[in-house]
């Protein structure tokens, strides 16, 4: 399913470490009481919001999205005043991961008269936003990479599309006073625009030199490819593709003897991953996160308490339903204190007119959509990302923001 997923399905799916664990937080009473703020009920004619999901598929099942919007509008219109004061009314619409029926969602959205819409990681985003676009309804994503989107003027999106193939091996070539970057990339075409055309601009503006290895998927011996890392001069090595393959990346590096850092996308890092490869090639390898799940900092815990108090059955450890919460509560944060008409317009104005916040259940990422965070891409509310680093067991340890900035007036 990787193999065929768009950019954004890639790099979003699956946060490191979230196949280890199952079912829903035990949330200690006070501390979810504290999380979730003091009660401010929304009153009033309701507020149509649309979640758009994937839902369930033939190559995938993301249908918990749904149930997280339902709890994450419950906990909005009793803490939070809902949108404006006035009470969020869900309109749902599944896309089954088919671009027509993205199309479909899109359009049902503004017939249905909608003044936004929140999507969370989707394979069809393109095939959404494009209607919503036409139409001038804004639209929150958790992920999206298609440039004409990303710089239309009513999208937006809560996450950096450069941070974990570009921005991440960045920063960590900094912090370990590395020159160079040697990107072992699956060969795919979803990857090609942003290992080919756009990594090689920030990484020469990084005052980085930069090796591509393209590998074709299914191979199982590297040692061929990777023998240029072997004299010592790859730098950082940042690995890119699905866990088979980042198997035998992990694998060749060390067979051609290299022994500087690694870094890699959390789609690397899998149960298979950890039983294929020694602990000491894992330990200490740095590894973009979508997410901190199963982190205890303030974020994850209010996201826990809102599971514990408004969800009934949600697993605790779905990167897309943490996902959903982080771009349907960003869509709510953005619109904090908008008062008048609510309609797409306003909303699209509120959103572009607010401070910088933190961003809802994103480990304490912070975020402001006036189009200023990325100098590519004005649908960018996000500068960097999550990283955590791995034990010799090949779990997460503590998440960290990284290559992030305040975001300009």
């Amino acid at each position: 399913m990787l193999l065929a997923a768009p950019m954004a399905l890639l790099l979003f799916a699956a946060a490191c470490g979230s196949d280890d664990d199952s079912g829903s937080p035990t949330v200690d009473p006070s501390a979810a009481a504290n999380a979730l703020g003091p009660v401010d009920r929304a009153a009033g004619a309701p507020v149509k919001i649309g979640i758009i999901s994937d839902g369930r598929g033939a190559a995938v099942d993301n249908s918990v999205q749904f149930d997280i919007a339902a709890a994450t509008a419950k906990w909005l219109n009793e803490h939070h005043g809902g949108i404006g004061g006035r009470p969020i009314e869900l309109v749902t619409c599944e896309t089954q991961g088919d671009p027509g029926k993205g199309t479909d969602c899109g359009n049902e959205m503004v017939e249905q008269d909608v003044v936004a819409v929140a999507v969370g990681e989707s394979g069809v985003g393109d095939a959404v936003a494009q209607p919503l676009a036409d139409a001038d309804v804004p639209v929150m994503f958790y992920g999206l990479t298609t440039p004409a989107l990303l710089n239309d003027p009513t999208t937006f999106t809560v996450s950096d599309p450069n941070f974990a193939i570009q921005q991440l091996p960045i920063a960590i070539a900094r912090q370990e006073n590395l020159k160079k970057v040697t990107s072992v990339v699956i060969d795919v075409p979803a990857l090609l625009y942003n290992v080919e055309e756009l990594a090689p601009r920030l990484m020469r503006e990084a005052g980085l030199e930069y090796q591509l290895i393209r590998v074709p998927p299914g191979t199982a011996d590297m040692t061929a490819q990777l023998q240029g890392a072997a004299g010592g001069d790859a730098g950082i090595v940042f690995v890119v593709g699905n866990d088979s393959f980042c198997i035998s990346a992990f694998n060749g590096l060390r067979a051609v003897g290299y022994t500087g850092k690694i870094s890699a996308i959390s789609q690397c890092i899998t149960d298979a991953t950890r039983k294929a490869v020694s602990g000491d090639v894992l330990k200490g390898m740095s590894v973009a996160a979508s997410m901190p799940l199963g982190g205890d900092d303030p974020s994850t815990i209010l996201y826990n308490a809102v599971l514990e108090t408004y969800g009934q059955g949600i697993d605790a450890t779905s990167s897309a339903a943490r996902g959903m919460f982080v771009t349907f509560a960003g869509l709510a944060t953005a619109l904090e204190g908008i008062t008048g008409d609510i309609t797409p317009a306003t909303v699209t104005a509120a959103i572009k007119a607010m401070p910088e916040k933190e961003l809802p259940g994103a480990g304490g990422l912070k975020f402001r959509c006036n189009g200023k965070a990325s100098p590519d891409s004005s649908a960018v509310c996000v500068r960097g990302g999550l990283t955590t680093t791995l034990d010799g067991a090949g779990q997460s340890t503590a998440f960290e923001v990284l290559g992030s900035s305040p975001i300009p007036d």
